[in-house]
């Protein structure tokens, strides 16, 4: 199947399709969703990018239509961040037009009394965060007795995050006669007890190696000191054309780097961040109010932002799977993108470790000469330790091992 047209879908279903422009099936969706529309178990993988969310919509949806309208819930999605659950949302919202098979987003961050009241109206459909969603459960204040069908996006990512208890909980007030369906871009070992355990006779998809970065991606690295990782950003900003996704490791570096990028317009998102401001950013990026978003890992797998021209790690991630997650925000649906990575002499094992699990090389770029380092002395440095620290010329670049 290559086409949404060759699918049994019902037509009001194939006319939200046609009218939203989606033609061709991606390799994910036309080996998952024939058999989830036979209510079969999946287990798919794929790259970033790759349109996992349309995959698990599209049979959740065919199913709801086939059955008669009930009151109550009938199909959870869980995802690991609101921003991920509001994105799903939005395709849900275009592939689900005038069926009256409506979903509440259900995360942390956003009027609980809003939510509450989609869910009271008449929701079939909860798209949640494991923690917000569980706080409910506790409160009595929503059932799932009833839901047919659980879908696990980026499952991995909710297991890193700590939700295991929280997805057990979740599971446990579900029937045990269900659909499952597990999407993700990586699958670790970690996750195999969850698929054994809440999975029966799943079908097993695996579109792409799944550490794998995408080949449209130019992966570039810099040998650079840490009191120069600013002016080497600024320079790639004033010499390369396009929007940049940054990544730093933590919130507080999040906030230090987006203060520092001044006469640049950029946004910032972490977990400190109100929904709103949260909102407030990712709307400005996609729309390119802001040329510039600077992030935590939050945003590697809740972003889905089409011509990203650059993702910058600002700082080299912890493990090769967040490597993986944070490049693909660039490269996307054809397009050509280019990653930069900031490597400082502590990180270099961490890098090689990287690049040795996913089997790559990464081009090593030299840092122009004329790169300033960053003035942090305070006033009572002397002259010549002001001296010491303005980059030299001749500087020796660090060895890397083979």
């Amino acid at each position: 199947m290559s086409k949404f047209t060759e699918l049994p879908l019902s037509a009001v279903l194939q006319t939200n399709l046609s009218r939203h422009g989606f033609k061709e099936a991606t390799p994910v969706q036309s080996q998952a969703i024939p058999p989830a529309l036979l209510g079969r178990d999946v287990v798919a993988t794929a790259q970033t990018g790759t349109g996992k969310t349309l995959a698990f919509v599209l049979p959740l949806l065919e199913s709801l239509l086939a059955q008669p309208r009930t009151p109550g819930v009938r199909a959870v999605v869980l995802s690991p961040t609101r921003e991920l659950a509001i994105q799903i949302q939005e395709v849900f919202a275009k592939a689900a037009s005038n069926t009256a098979i409506r979903a509440a987003v259900v995360v942390g961050g956003l009027s609980e009394k809003t939510q509450l009241h989609a869910i009271r109206a008449g929701a079939q459909v909860l798209i949640a965060t494991p923690g917000r969603l569980c706080d409910f459960l506790d409160r009595k204040l929503v059932s799932l007795a009833e839901v047919g069908c659980l879908v696990l996006d980026e499952g991995d990512r909710m297991l890193d995050m700590g939700f295991l208890p929280a997805i057990q909980a979740i599971v446990r007030t579900m029937p045990a006669k269900r659909q499952t369906l597990f999407f993700s871009a990586t699958i670790e070992p970690s996750v195999a007890g969850l698929i054994n355990k809440y999975m029966k006779d799943p079908v097993r998809i695996a579109t792409t190696l799944t550490t794998k970065t995408a080949d449209n991606v130019d992966l570039n690295v810099y040998e650079v000191e840490t009191d120069r990782k600013l002016g080497l950003l600024t320079h790639l900003l004033s010499h390369h054309e396009g929007s940049f996704l940054i990544f730093a490791r933590t919130k507080h570096g999040v906030d230090k780097l987006a203060k520092k990028l001044d006469g640049i317009k950029s946004a910032k998102i972490h977990g400190d961040r109100t929904q709103n401001q949260r909102n407030q950013a990712l709307r400005g990026f996609q729309k390119g109010d802001y040329r510039v978003l600077v992030a935590t890992d939050v945003a590697a797998r809740g972003i889905h932002v089409d011509g990203i021209a650059h993702v910058v790690n600002f700082d080299v991630p912890k493990v090769a799977e967040d490597f993986i997650h944070r490049v693909g925000r660039t490269g996307r649906a054809g397009s050509r993108g280019a990653s930069h990575t900031f490597v400082t002499s502590s990180e270099r094992k961490e890098m090689r470790n990287i690049e040795r699990t996913l089997k790559i090389s990464l081009t090593r770029v030299p840092v122009p000469s004329s790169i300033p380092v960053e003035i942090r002395a305070k006033a009572t440095s002397s002259p010549q330790e002001f001296r010491s620290r303005q980059p030299q010329g001749n500087r020796r670049r660090m060895q890397w091992a083979s």
